[in-house]
């Protein structure tokens, strides 16, 4: 794996320039994939060009998330292309909106690899949307590369999962909340797979602490009065809010909290779903203090996240921010290339043999990370932050790189108390 301190430099003037001129050219059907079940996927892959396919919300709810890691992806497409590609290939991408539906999700993944002909995906932000694809990419034998935290109670040989499992993020971001001295916890998410699951998670770690969840509430994902939900948490006088809102939901929910004059100090929150791009649409005045849970922040230290985050801004723009999905989405592009040029090929069998034979890593601005062959999630460090004053958010604990344990099977609470997979 090249070192990134060394070549980053040269690669964003030229990858800078390629931005707004990637276009999703198509390429000559070449190679194939073979799922579990037989099937296959042709690959597009021209003499000079192989196709990829970007797959998130751009418009709808969830686009105040989506549209970074997009981006993201983008810019490490660009910057590999500007330091020679992948296997002697230029990277081109084809783009698709799953227009934050799940069934959207599902038929564009299908575009994409059955007349598109994608050699992989890099997409999905929520777990509606991921399950939606999984059985696409299952039955046509492609591999989705999946970059954000989720709920865990999964392991496919056709996704990637590059964002954190439930031990790289709710766990630990409960642990510490109980370390600090929190005893009463109301759940607050979005109606669907993922902060169900993550709540019933919570739930088994609460109880098995001896402490108390004082309520558990739902929200629509085009939910925009939460006055209910906030008559609710008065009631309980939680001593922390455990967030699992996404898109919209978020902004709508903090400003009427903000209404009242609520801050962290009457009502602390720890979120699993908000990062800097959306402390940047809240606002920071009214997100100063709060906690979060991700495995990478815009300040994390060190020279590869300085080059990240500094090409990122000459791409976009000064006043943008980097985030752990987006971090986690450019993460994703360069272990695809490690995987493909350890296989010497883009078809889906010889890549997923090359992940699961071990040894894929990426010096990433998170730090090192590695993808576990028998699961396809990574190993990663696990960062606590804080809100602050300017809209970037502090770290205020992190662990040494964490092997990721999607179903929690080194958990005693976490077996004892049958937590099982939603649909």
């Amino acid at each position: 794996m090249r070192k990134l301190e060394l070549t980053r430099a040269a690669a964003v003037a030229a990858a800078a320039a390629m931005m707004m001129s990637l276009t999703g050219c198509g390429g000559n059907s070449a190679g194939g994939g073979t799922s579990s079940e037989g099937t296959t996927a042709a690959v597009s892959s021209g003499d000079d060009t192989v196709k990829v396919g970007l797959l998130h919300s751009l418009t709808g709810s969830m686009a105040i998330s989506e549209k970074a890691v997009s981006d993201a992806e983008k810019l490490a497409i660009s910057e590999i292309n500007a330091a020679g590609g992948v296997l002697g290939k230029q990277i081109v991408y084809v783009e698709e909106d799953g227009a934050s539906e799940p069934s959207t999700f599902a038929t564009k993944a299908e575009k994409l690899i059955d007349s598109e002909k994608v050699a992989t995906i890099f997409g999905c932000w929520t777990s509606s949307s991921r399950k939606a694809v999984k059985p696409i990419v299952e039955d046509y034998g492609s591999l989705l590369w999946y970059p954000v935290q989720y709920e865990g109670m999964e392991s496919s040989s056709n996704i990637v999962y590059t964002g954190a499992a439930p031990n790289q993020q709710i766990v630990p971001a409960i642990e510490y909340l109980i370390d600090k001295g929190y005893k009463k916890f109301f759940l607050l998410g979005s109606d669907y797979v993922f902060p169900r699951t993550a709540n019933m998670i919570i739930n088994a770690q609460v109880k098995a602490a001896g402490l108390e969840v004082v309520g558990e509430e739902y929200a629509d994902m085009d939910q925009t009065d939460f006055a209910a939900i906030i008559s609710k948490i008065e009631a309980a006088q939680p001593d922390v809010i455990i967030n699992t809102l996404n898109g919209t939901g978020n902004v709508s929910f903090f400003k009427q909290m903000s209404e009242k004059n609520y801050t962290s100090k009457e009502y602390m929150t720890m979120s699993f779903s908000i990062a800097e791009e959306e402390v940047a649409t809240i606002g920071a005045n009214i997100l100063q203090g709060h906690m979060v849970s991700w495995n990478y922040y815009q300040t994390t230290p060190g020279s590869v996240n300085e080059a990240f985050v500094s090409a990122y801004k000459a791409a976009y723009g000064e006043n943008r921010v980097t985030s752990d999905p987006a971090e986690a989405a450019y993460d994703a592009v360069y272990l695809w290339k490690a995987a493909c040029e350890k296989a010497g090929a883009f078809d889906t069998a010889s890549v997923v043999a090359a992940i699961e034979a071990g040894g894929i890593s990426f010096d990433a601005p998170e730090g090192t990370v590695t993808i576990q062959g028998d699961n396809h999630h990574l190993v990663k460090p696990v960062r606590i932050g804080e809100v602050g004053a300017d809209g970037l958010i502090n770290e205020v604990y992190a662990t040494d790189p964490v092997a990721p344990d999607p179903y929690l099977t080194t958990y005693d609470w976490a077996v004892a108390a049958g937590i099982q997979p939603l649909e």
